[in-house]
């Protein structure tokens, strides 16, 4: 059994935030890195959260990612603001893309962020959550290396590929999250059964022939399992053609992995839309939305998606989060 320890979520932020700077992030970079990680911790999703601590230092000092990175944001059209990334971690360009992309949105009904030279975004759904904190409909897109194959094929073509759409609720909090990937599984999870050597669910993911295989390793050495088929292929495709094609950023089958330290900075994207509900629904949007969770909820034991991890944020809050003592030791091994 993995032996855990609680911290609260101000205490995830802190150590997430100095082992950063330790690795040679600049403070500017760490601290929205960091706060997303301890957001991530508290929604549940510990696969995206303390564990990748490492991985993000191990990235800064082999240069797949520069921690120094000052992203340059650019206004090309009203409705279109666009940053690159520089090569360094994509929280510090989310960032500073939607201080522009809220307001923009409010003003013109509908606002674009572009973004390339990114990296991994971590949880694409605690981006579109902040959008919908803000009042606005938030689409996002974020493209990955490549790990699915085609239909009818074995070899890599498009990444996991997540997209998330988060809908505004009246408390502050989102009415709806659906925040998924392309795959049946994410790729992290993959990588963390791999890492405690412990065996995948069949379905999850394919060996290089092609076979399902419940051996972490072979699965990642083959492709991730696409989500319904020939209808996950097609998610994939259509995100990276919205976080990748549309940005400028790297295709998935061009980008380095994020994970080791093979190749250089991924340089891939993503791709952020905020929708005013008011401007487009003539102020029947909240009885729409109304409708649509009510009708969900009224079934005995249905839920609205992203109800768990709200759920579990509350909880959080109160009472913290239990994180794996083998991933702090990890962590505080890199602060020396």
């Amino acid at each position: 059994m993995t032996e855990t320890q609680i911290l609260t979520l101000d205490e995830i932020e802190d150590l997430s935030f100095r082992a950063l700077v330790a690795a040679g992030t600049s403070e500017a970079n760490a601290r929205p890195l960091a706060v997303a990680t301890a957001a991530t911790e508290a929604d549940g999703v510990a696969s995206h959260g303390l564990a990748y601590i490492p991985i993000y230092a191990e990235h800064v000092q082999c240069g797949k990612v520069d921690g120094q990175a000052s992203p340059a944001l650019a206004r090309p059209r009203p409705g279109v603001i666009s940053v690159d990334a520089a090569t360094g971690f994509a929280h510090p360009a989310i960032d500073a893309g939607f201080e522009a992309l809220i307001p923009a949105a409010k003003g013109q009904g509908i606002a674009v962020l572009a973004i390339r030279n990114s990296y991994n975004c971590g949880v694409l759904g605690y981006h579109t959550v902040r959008l919908a904190r803000a009042g606005l409909v938030g689409l996002g897109f974020t493209n990955a290396p490549a790990s699915i194959a085609p239909s009818g094929g074995s070899k890599p073509v498009v990444g996991t590929n997540p997209f998330s759409v988060a809908v505004p609720g009246e408390d502050g909090e989102p009415e709806l999250l659906i925040d998924q990937s392309a795959s049946t599984i994410a790729k992290s999870e993959v990588m963390k059964h791999a890492r405690e050597g412990k065996e995948i669910p069949l379905g999850w993911a394919l060996d290089a022939d092609g076979n399902p295989t419940t051996d972490p390793d072979a699965g990642l050495k083959g492709s991730m399992a696409p989500s319904g088929g020939y209808k996950g292929v097609s998610v994939a495709l259509l995100t990276e053609i919205m976080a990748a094609a549309l940005t400028g950023a790297t295709l998935g089958i061009n980008a380095s992995p994020f994970s080791g330290t093979a190749g250089g900075p991924p340089k891939t994207g993503q791709m952020f839309i905020a929708i005013d509900p008011a401007a487009t629904s003539n102020d029947t949007f909240r009885s729409g939305m109304v409708g649509i969770v009510e009708a969900v909820r009224a079934q005995p034991g249905a839920h609205v998606p992203g109800d768990g991890r709200r759920g579990k944020r509350i909880r959080a809050r109160d009472q913290g989060v239990a994180v794996s003592v083998a991933t702090l030791d990890r962590i505080k091994a890199l602060m020396g």
